[in-house]
């Protein structure tokens, strides 16, 4: 006991904030004369970047395509006291409210300091309050949802942990739980277990998710995430069911399911972004098809409505509309001329066929953009 309050006062004082080196000289890898055995390599799939051969096809089907043309209107969104910090999660409730999830906040329960708070802003975009304020949940955004019974959910991913808030802003229901920096430090600093992997998927708990999403039923759906690379199914009241899903590139593996939704005949649609194409699953995980053609798929948003659109949207800002059976319809560049590229595109929310919110943690902006044709 003495020694995990030594430790935590050391973290405390930054003396354990030192991070090791993400590989150590060749010569120290050495042990008895034996060269350390190298690190896998990642899955082929494309990427970020995609493959010289990805690239040259995406570029023809762009080519090829109409060019959708688009208003943008970046909001002027300010909170008191706050700064908006990196706007990773936007989305809207059944009023016309705006919220944003960012990347923001300066106290934490975690490995380093918070970077999480849920901001609501009304239709005329004056800011209403704070969601969770403090919460044990909060280490670092990743996206914001609303349902149809207007619950709030957010995904955050450095708590492994995905919240649902009641419309009157009191926690209705969490899943996952995040791991206490305590005992991280206990089995780094005191143990000398040095985790250089991902441990092995287990029901229920969560590493890095990214996004949650419902069928008709009310079925909870979570991509999780950067390193379990599964699609997890919960029943209604949070009680785990199943998933599916390892890291790799062949049909119903994942590398980097980044985002999740889901159409009005419950099918879902998930973003797997390192394999640059959106595999579609219903109910029972069976895998419907797979959409391609949206270079790395950063999110994913399907338009309310008769006939329903897929939007996805990647890193440098590009916006692809698709039909649901994975036509690419159209497509712009948004988000030129406003600095730095590479995480311009992190949430899309799809307010109808032509009104379509982004939120921008390059930038720090949420931008409204209307397709005018």
């Amino acid at each position: 006991m003495k020694m995990r309050v030594i430790v935590a006062m050391a973290l405390s004082v930054g003396i354990a904030a030192c991070a090791q080196p993400a590989a150590p000289p060749a010569a120290e890898n050495k042990e008895a004369g034996k060269e350390a055995p190298a690190r896998p390599a990642p899955p082929a799939g494309g990427g970020l970047a995609g493959s010289a051969e990805q690239q040259a096809k995406q570029a023809e089907l762009e080519k090829n395509t109409p060019q959708l043309k688009v208003k943008e209107e970046f909001l002027k969104l300010t909170v008191p006291g706050q700064t908006i910090g990196e706007a990773v999660g936007v989305a809207k409730n059944s009023k016309g409210n705006l919220f944003v999830f960012t990347r923001t906040g300066k106290t934490a329960t975690v490995k380093g300091s918070a970077a999480s708070m849920l901001f609501e802003f009304d239709p005329s975009l004056k800011f209403v309050k704070e969601w969770g304020p403090n919460s044990y949940g909060a280490a670092f955004a990743h996206t914001v949802r609303v349902d149809k019974e207007d619950n709030v959910w957010v995904a955050d991913e450095g708590s492994n942990m995905i919240i649902k808030y009641r419309p009157d802003g009191s926690v209705a229901l969490t899943l996952g739980r995040k791991e206490e920096p305590l005992d991280w430090l206990e089995r780094f600093v005191e143990e000398g277990d040095h985790l250089e992997g991902t441990p092995n998927a287990r029901p229920g708990v969560f590493n890095r998710p990214t996004d949650m999403t419902w069928d008709n039923d009310g079925n909870i759906y979570v991509s999780d995430g950067y390193n379990n690379s599964r699609l997890a199914k919960f029943k209604k009241d949070g009680t785990w069911e199943k998933a599916i899903g390892e890291r790799g590139n062949a049909p119903d593996q994942f590398n980097t399911p980044h985002a999740i939704t889901a159409d009005a005949a419950g099918l879902i649609y998930v973003a797997d972004r390192g394999n640059r194409r959106v595999q579609v699953y219903n109910s029972a995980l069976q895998r419907q098809r797979i959409i391609e053609g949206m270079g790395a798929p950063w999110s994913v948003c399907i338009s309310p409505g008769a006939t329903q659109y897929l939007y996805s949207g990647d890193g440098n800002g590009k916006i692809y509309k698709f039909s649901l059976d994975g036509k690419l319809l159209g497509w712009a560049q948004t988000t030129l001329g406003h600095g730095q590229s590479g995480c311009l595109v992190h949430e899309l929310h799809c307010e109808s066929e032509t009104v379509v919110y982004k939120g921008d943690c390059s930038t720090w902006q949420v931008e409204k953009m209307t397709i005018t044709q």
